[in-house]
């Protein structure tokens, strides 16, 4: 043995990016106020407002985190969104391959339960959701059938959980 530590490893053993206390702190300061200072951050979480932003930059790049401004899609012209879930025949990896690069669709998860997947998607008015589901989504090769719940209001939206 030469003495010589190994190189601490990134990430666990499924994959995940490990993340420390100081990096948990650093995402709790901005699900708090995603514009908030790096030097304010650093204060906060005992780090140089440097070493803030590359720990940031490291987290956005290992697609821990995004930075982004959350709206009402209801106050920049998508007037209808809606749940819907998808049972699949088959392997659900084609189909969720196909949700995902539809523009509308804004997040898809495989799921256990009545559902195999379950779609979120934000359209602009009845006519393009009818659209979405109709030509786009049920036509999918392997999609059995699907159930819309279609929002009728926004009460809540947000993304301050916290690490826990």
């Amino acid at each position: 043995m030469n003495g010589v530590a190994p190189p601490r490893n990134s990430h666990d053993r499924t994959g995940t990016p490990s993340i420390d206390a100081v990096s948990l702190a650093i995402i709790e300061q901005l699900q708090e106020d995603g514009r908030r200072p790096y030097a304010a951050i650093g204060k906060a979480v005992g780090l140089s407002e440097a070493a803030v932003r590359q720990r940031v930059q490291k987290l956005l790049d290992q697609g821990v985190m995004q930075i982004v401004a959350v709206t009402d899609p209801l106050t920049v012209g998508f007037r209808r969104q809606a749940m819907v879930g998808i049972n699949v025949e088959g392997d659900l990896d084609p189909v969720a391959d196909a949700l995902t690069v539809m523009e509308e669709v804004e997040y898809v998860v495989m799921t256990a339960g009545s559902f195999d997947l379950l779609i979120e998607i934000v359209c602009e008015d009845d006519d393009h959701l009818l659209e979405m589901i109709n030509k786009r989504i049920r036509t999918l090769p392997g999609v059995r059938s699907t159930e819309s719940f279609v929002y009728l209001k926004l009460r809540k939206q947000t993304y301050t959980w916290g690490t826990r």
